[in-house]
């Protein structure tokens, strides 16, 4: 799943790429995909590209006003083309989901623009025509910013929650921005247990997480940006240390990355760095360690 660092490089990308440009048209192919109707996606045609911008995970290009914004979901993504077709996309079962055309720089074709895909049968990505974001419902409840939070609301948050630290830190509604890959990651570094209790950390560990959370974001920022969006789903994955590794060697102290599955999702972490050399049990079948 797309997260803090992969959208806001994604939003760099459209504003040094799109920003500027017209907007000649956005073919719709997949019609489970947009989520409002007024305005209408033909509103955007003939408008100017003028910002690109993050929410939490959610992608906002403002078009003269209006703004098409979109959440990528869990299999979603933004692939730029240079030379787009000029038919209209035809509605089906593929991985298509809306394409986005602009004017070409030149006055002849190729004219550039990009596609919203989505691998899968589970399709979740969202596309909602606004005149504000705070109009998208998941917008309008997203929590602080993980790179904007500071150190004392951070922990003021954390102390209100009654739950585990991997639902706290995937939470939107609390702090957005991250995701099942990076709350791994920040876990990881914190060297904490993702089933310890939010609300029971001692100030020496607020203070691991919270630096953990910056640190862990900055640097997946830092080599996203200046990324073309076809490349950043790799260097997402080069950078990971525990998230999507299962079985093989902790980066830091050699033992084995453990997982812990649930229904539609999983959880990768460190017993040695991370649960005192205990390894977690899945919540299905039996208590977890906290």
């Amino acid at each position: 799943m797309p997260e803090l660092p992969e959208v806001e490089a994604l939003a760099a990308f459209l504003r040094e790429n799109a920003v500027g440009r017209i907007l000649t048209r956005a073919d719709l192919a997949a019609v489970q995909a947009i989520k409002t109707f007024d305005p209408p996606l033909s509103a955007l045609g003939g408008l100017e590209v003028t910002g690109a911008s993050r929410h939490g995970k959610f992608l906002d290009l403002d078009v003269s006003g209006l703004h098409l914004v979109v959440h990528l979901a869990r299999a979603g993504w933004l692939h730029w083309r240079e030379n787009l077709p000029a038919a209209p996309p035809k509605p089906g079962k593929g991985p298509l989901a809306l394409r986005v055309h602009l004017d070409p720089l030149d006055a002849d074709p190729p004219a550039p623009g990009f596609d919203l895909t989505e691998q899968g049968t589970r399709k979740g990505l969202a596309v909602y025509v606004v005149r504000s974001p705070a109009e998208v419902p998941g917008i309008d409840r997203l929590g602080p910013d993980a790179m904007a939070v500071d150190r004392e609301q951070f922990a003021a948050l954390l102390a209100g929650r009654s739950g585990q630290l991997k639902g706290a830190l995937t939470d939107q509604t609390l702090i957005s921005g991250i995701g099942n890959a990076y709350s791994d990651e920040i876990l990881h570094a914190a060297r904490l247990s993702p089933f310890k209790m939010a609300d029971k950390l001692t100030d020496d560990e607020v203070i691991r997480l919270y630096e953990a959370m910056r640190a862990e974001l900055t640097d997946a920022l830092d080599r996203q940006l200046g990324q073309r969006a076809a490349t950043m789903k790799g260097e997402k994955r080069s950078g990971l240390q525990v998230h999507a590794r299962t079985g093989l060697p902790c980066p830091v102290c050699g033992d084995t990355v453990r997982e812990v599955s649930f229904a539609d999702t999983s959880l990768q972490y460190c017993p040695t760095c991370q649960t005192g050399g205990k390894p977690l049990a899945d919540r299905r079948m039996s208590k977890l360690l906290r």
